[in-house]
C-alpha cells in the first residue's frame, strides 16, 4: 500500500483528500504547513506527495523546491493540489518540481488518476 503525505492548512481539505485516498487504499500522513510538509517527507519517507500552494510561513512552491532540491527527498514525487489555476502558476508548479497539478476543487476520478499515473 503506498503512503500519501497531504500538506495543507485547511482541515477541510485535509478531510477531503484523505477520505479520497482511503477510500482507494492509500495510507495517509498530514501535515498542517509547509515546514511540517518538508519535516514529514523526510521523517516518513511518502511514495507521493499531495501539496497545497496558498499557506502560511513556507508556501507549497517553496516546499516543493525545497523538497526536490535535498537528496533524500528528491525522489519523492510532489503532485500541488491548489485553488490557483492560472497557466503561470501551473508552469511555476512545476518548475518548482512538481510531477501534475490539479486544482481545487479536486474531482476523485482526476486526482486517483493522476496518483496512479506518477506512481506507475
Amino acid at each position: 500500500m503506498a503512503k500519501i503525505l497531504i500538506v495543507d492548512d485547511s482541515p477541510t481539505e485535509v478531510h477531503i483528500l484523505s477520505t479520497i485516498l482511503k477510500g482507494a487504499g492509500y495510507g495517509v500522513v498530514t501535515a498542517n504547513d509547509g515546514e511540517l510538509g518538508v519535516k514529514a517527507a523526510k521523517e516518513h519517507k511518502p511514495d507521493l506527495i499531495l501539496m497545497d500552494v496558498v499557506m502560511p510561513g513556507l508556501n507549497g512552491f517553496q516546499a516543493t523546491r525545497e523538497l526536490s532540491k535535498d537528496q533524500t527527498t528528491s525522489s519523492i514525487p510532489v503532485i500541488l493540489v491548489t485553488t490557483k489555476d492560472q497557466e503561470t502558476d501551473k508552469t511555476w508548479g512545476m518548475r518548482q518540481g512538481a510531477k501534475d497539478y490539479v486544482v481545487k476543487p479536486v474531482s476523485d476520478t482526476e486526482l486517483l488518476a493522476k496518483i496512479k499515473a506518477v506512481l506507475g
